[in-house]
């Protein structure tokens, strides 16, 4: 089993700056990808930040020039620096991983996080 905790959520006003982090714990495991999602009031969960093992990235467009998303591969933690925050940012953002286990068990497995509200106000 792998836990992500996610942290850095809150209130800011437009044009502020947030940082969250996401850490996944357990053991055994090795970390493919790292996402950052969102999910608004009465909207879909939408990709926003993706990065890959070897540090490839993408990001919804909506957001580029102004989300930067990385990754402290020995910490299994993974940050979405958010910029120029607009109102139409404020969500529930949700961080998720496919990984892999060394032994035991074969396959990809995702996991997500609980979710950490930001809210930019006007």
């Amino acid at each position: 089993q792998v836990q992500l905790l996610e942290s850095g959520g809150g209130l800011v006003q437009a044009g502020g700056s947030l940082r969250l982090s996401c850490a996944a714990s357990g053991s055994n495991f090795v970390i493919h990808t790292m996402d950052w999602y969102r999910q608004a009031p009465g909207k879909q969960r939408e990709l926003v930040a993706a990065i890959a093992s070897g540090g490839s990235t993408n990001y919804v467009d909506s957001v580029k020039g102004r989300f930067t998303i990385s990754r402290d591969n020995a910490k299994n933690t993974v940050y979405l620096q958010m910029n120029s925050l607009k109102p139409e940012d404020t969500a529930v953002y949700y961080c998720k991983t496919a990984v892999h286990f060394i032994s035991g068990r074969i396959g990809t497995y995702e996991y997500w996080g609980q979710g950490t509200q930001v809210t930019v106000s006007s």
